[in-house]
């Protein structure tokens, strides 16, 4: 077999690949012996034939398809491992040239990764990503925990306020007539949750026990009920409990209902020391990608429309996988979104063409700086898999045996990542 490589526009290159007619024939031979005995042709029992006569009844060809069928993904295979290329999509393949004591020619035009020229890669610029936890971040914790097991009390000899919660029966009408699921009796409701419709809540403010009031309120244009969309309504309403929200004391006895702690202190310091370990993940993850950005804002590549549509369906694939875990298939997501699958393929463009392009950056980066995942890296990441699924490193290996080429791609990338960090110019 040889080969010839030629450049093409937008990532494209042509491969002319030659097979001599030693090796085409004895393909072709083999494909006879295996389909022969499936030909019956006059004056011979089935699968009896000779080559030869089937050829001349048939035609020279009739083996062909299947023969080409056989040696092209092989020799296409060989020969963009020989000559080292970085196929990105399918090939699409031509016979150039087929015959009886011919080579047999064929050119397959594919995309490969395109060049990626660097500029400033080391030392950019970047404000320092900080945030800092005060005492107010803390108490904000401690207040959730404190609303998280507030109690509901009942309270008499006042009106309905902001923040309570109610028991009432509520009957609503449109042009003086009774509508179907308008009605409820012994309702909970909390007063400014925004559970009923807009206006509808706030009406009940200042309102007393056991006092019939009307609520007027206007359904929304777009009211999930036909008949009710943009109708006036009037809903009779009457309040029979008023309940408020207790929080319990700020003390050690509280500290030791909610947590593992015995003082306030000790509880208010492990709150401190989660909240800066979270503003640590964040300050990182930011930082890492103002680097980035501002690295492959720097560098010049044109990026072949293949390598995003792949990573769009990618992306819609992970959506699909998601959605499923929630019950939903993706006809149904788009049922309640109103999208169509172009719409949503335009909507994650914009974003998947940043991925490949900060992909295709690192990449260079890693191959410029011969960043590469050592052994210790590759098996750093084992287990830490390993201890996220709960499962033996070497079962995690197991599994991952197929991926790991990908991994160790994966992983480079990263290193690459904490290479521009250490190396940029953090203000």
């Amino acid at each position: 077999m040889s080969v010839k490589v030629s450049k093409l526009e937008n990532s494209q290159v042509e491969l002319t690949i030659t097979v001599d007619k030693e090796t085409f024939e004895e393909t072709v031979n083999k494909v006879y012996v295996k389909t022969a005995k499936k030909i019956a042709l006059p004056g011979f029992r089935k699968g009896k034939a000779p080559r030869k006569f089937i050829e001349k009844y048939y035609g020279e060809g009739i083996f062909y398809d299947d023969a080409i069928d056989e040696i092209c993904p092989k020799e296409y295979e060989k020969a963009i491992t020989d000559k080292k290329l970085d196929v990105v999509d399918r090939p699409q393949l031509e016979i150039v040239e087929i015959g009886k004591d011919k080579d047999f020619v064929f050119k397959a035009t594919v995309t490969v990764k395109p060049e990626v020229t660097l500029g400033d890669y080391k030392g950019v610029a970047i404000e320092k990503v900080e945030y800092p936890v005060t005492d107010e971040d803390v108490d904000k914790e401690v207040e959730a925990a404190r609303e998280k097991n507030a109690s509901l009390e009942t309270v008499e000899g006042r009106a309905v306020k902001e923040g309570d919660t109610v028991v009432l029966d509520f009957e609503g009408f449109v042009d003086g007539t009774a509508f179907e699921g308008g009605k409820g009796e012994n309702y909970t409701l909390d007063i400014g949750s925004g559970q009923f419709i807009p206006g509808f809540e706030e009406q009940l403010v200042g309102v007393k026990p056991e006092k019939e009031v009307e609520v007027k309120v206007t359904f929304p244009e777009d009211y999930h009920a036909e008949e009710l969309k943009g109708k006036d309504a009037v809903f009779k309403c009457t309040v029979h409990e008023i309940k408020e929200k207790v929080l319990p004391a700020l003390d050690d006895e509280f500290v030791k209902d909610v947590s593992e702690f015995d003082t306030l202190d000790e509880y208010k310091k492990d709150i401190r020391e989660k909240l800066e370990k979270s503003a640590e993940v964040r300050e990182k993850s930011e930082t890492d990608n103002k680097v980035v950005e501002a690295v492959v804002a720097n560098a010049t590549v044109e990026i072949p429309s293949c390598m995003i549509d792949q990573k769009i369906d990618q992306r819609i694939q992970d959506m699909s996988y998601q959605m499923q875990s929630q019950g939903l298939s993706m006809e149904q997501y788009m049922q309640f979104t109103g999208m169509t699958m172009d719409q949503l393929r335009e909507q994650i463009k914009e974003e998947a063409e940043k991925q490949v392009r900060s992909s295709l950056v690192l990449e260079k980066v890693a191959k410029v700086e011969k960043i590469k995942a050592l052994k210790k890296d590759l098996e750093a990441e084992y287990a830490k898999m390993a201890e996220q699924y709960n499962m033996e490193v070497s079962k995690v290996k197991e599994i991952m045996a197929p991926q790991e080429e990908a991994l160790k791609a994966d992983l480079a990338i990263r290193k690459a990542v904490d290479f521009l960090v250490e190396n940029a110019e953090i203000k």
